[in-house]
């Protein structure tokens, strides 16, 4: 699978990338010089991990034809000053009635998800200069 992202400079500090059809509009805070418009790129790659894990979660319901009013996930992300490590920690909140023999299924789908396991497994990164 291959996919090209192209990345635009509009102002300031304000970046925007187009993916599949789709502009991400990105900028940086106030104190990094920006206007605080859109969220900071590191934000987004917090969401992207968050959502990631959430459409595992919502798919194992539904693949089970399983009712997901009441589901919901939280992300706590937390790194302490000079820690080479930081931390990320889902709060899973299971819908009422939900089965008890699914519990260590639905983590365990959870664990699928594609941006965390390319976390795990770091991509290479290569930086070309094109004339």
């Amino acid at each position: 699978m291959s996919e090209r992202l192209e990345v635009r400079f509009p102002g300031g500090k304000r970046i925007d990338v187009e993916v599949g059809g789709f502009v991400i509009r990105t900028d940086q805070g106030v104190k990094a010089g920006g206007e605080a418009s859109a969220p900071e790129p590191f934000a987004l790659f917090l969401a992207s991990l968050a959502a990631c894990s959430g459409i595992y979660a919502l798919n194992f319901c539904e693949s089970r034809k399983l009712g997901t009013e009441g589901l919901g996930l939280s992300m706590d992300w937390s790194r302490a000053p000079g820690a080479a490590k930081a931390s990320a920690t889902f709060r899973l909140r299971l819908p009422n009635g939900f089965p008890e023999r699914y519990r260590e299924s639905i983590v365990r789908a959870m664990d699928l998800c594609a941006v965390k396991k390319n976390i795990i497994d770091p991509p290479e990164f290569e930086i070309l200069i094109e004339d």
